[in-house]
């Protein structure tokens, strides 16, 4: 059989393969168990073109397709999607994968290595264990002013205020709402401490890994960030411009344009979240530090506060925050691509 492409719609039992040869013409179809679809990994010819959606584990076949000479190959999932024709079937999704990857715009998802997936599971965790942290944190507040007891604003604030209303005997609580809350003070002290102990481990990585040493070096990006970009960009050199990472980021505007008319609206808000959510951040940082410094000692300014506080001046604060975390974006891709150090340079002065 002339088969040379192989499209798989990854699942946890079942799986649906479509094998195709060089003209895209489908040539036999399999629905295999996890268990078949291992051995007929090991079965295809070396060189064999294997295509799955950038889904769940598709990285993890991805690397076993890899260690046996074959040629993966992951599609945006969004970019697979308009070439499903009629009803949503794995049949349909194996044919739709065979047209997606004929087209030559489409760009395949790098495979990522165990060590990036590693550092991405850290970050889901911490995140999980963050939100859970903020949830805790609102109840208790609940509980308490609903019993005329107020707690401070401020997360740092509120376990000393809950834990002085605790051993506060005199303090108007239900000695069985006492025991409730002091149960979930308790978890709140024992999810920070989980998540003290993911910083330590994300802190030993970024002070080994060279790239996030270097990511470090730029204004706004810490351990998190750095660490967080290690993880997801699989490959800096597919993006040949800092734009397209910023683009890939979300950070670019989403433009509606037709004919002689160009529209260009608010962010795409399209890629990691995650990511772009620590690049929001850091560009706060980045602002705020800028201002501060414009006020107490404008001559310390560097290139990039300077261009922050006037952007700020004339766009107004949010509007350069993201105009701030779009810049890193593309310092970021020129440090990483081009295997750089960064140096901040002193703001041009002009004379009066």
């Amino acid at each position: 059989m002339d088969a040379t492409t192989v499209a798989v719609d990854l699942a946890k039992d079942i799986f649906e393969v479509a094998m195709a040869n060089r003209a895209g013409r489908i040539l036999d179809r399999k629905r295999l168990t996890r268990r078949q679809f291992e051995r007929y990994l090991d079965e295809l010819a070396p060189g064999t073109e294997v295509i799955m959606e950038a889904c769940g584990t598709a990285h993890y076949w991805g690397r076993r397709c890899v260690a046996r000479d074959l040629r993966p190959r992951l599609l945006p999932v969004q970019y697979v999607r308009p070439y499903v024709r009629r009803n949503k079937t794995d049949r349909t999704d194996t044919e739709a994968m065979l047209e997606a990857a004929r087209c030559g715009e489409i760009r395949s998802v790098p495979v990522k290595t165990v060590e990036q997936q590693t550092l991405q599971a850290l970050h889901r965790v911490r995140t999980q264990w963050q939100a859970a942290r903020t949830a805790r944190i609102n109840v208790v507040r609940g509980l308490l002013r609903e019993q005329g007891l107020p707690v401070p604003v401020g997360a740092g604030k509120v376990l000393a205020r809950v834990a002085a209303i605790l051993e506060d005997a005199d303090a108007p609580l239900p000695d069985l709402l006492r025991h409730t809350v002091g149960l979930v003070v308790d978890e709140i002290r024992a999810l920070e401490t989980r998540i003290a102990t993911i910083d330590q481990q994300l802190a030993r990585v970024a002070a080994e890994h060279p790239i996030a040493q270097r990511l470090q070096q730029i204004p706004g990006v810490g351990v998190l960030t750095a660490t967080a970009l290690v993880g997801a960009v699989g490959h800096i050199h597919a993006f040949r411009r800092g734009r397209e990472f910023a683009s890939w980021l979300g950070l670019t505007p989403r433009e509606s344009s037709t004919g002689g008319r160009r529209y260009l609206g608010g962010i795409s808000k399209r890629g990691d979240v995650y990511l772009r959510c620590l690049l929001t951040h850091g560009a706060r940082a980045v602002l705020l530090t800028a201002q501060r410094t414009a006020r107490t000692a404008p001559h310390r300014l560097t290139r990039l506060q300077q261009w922050a506080v006037t952007t700020a001046a004339r766009r107004g604060h949010n509007k350069a925050a993201i105009a701030v975390a779009n810049k890193m974006a593309r310092i970021i891709w020129a440090v990483w691509h081009r295997d750089v150090d960064f140096h901040a340079h002193a703001a041009v002065t002009t004379a009066a």
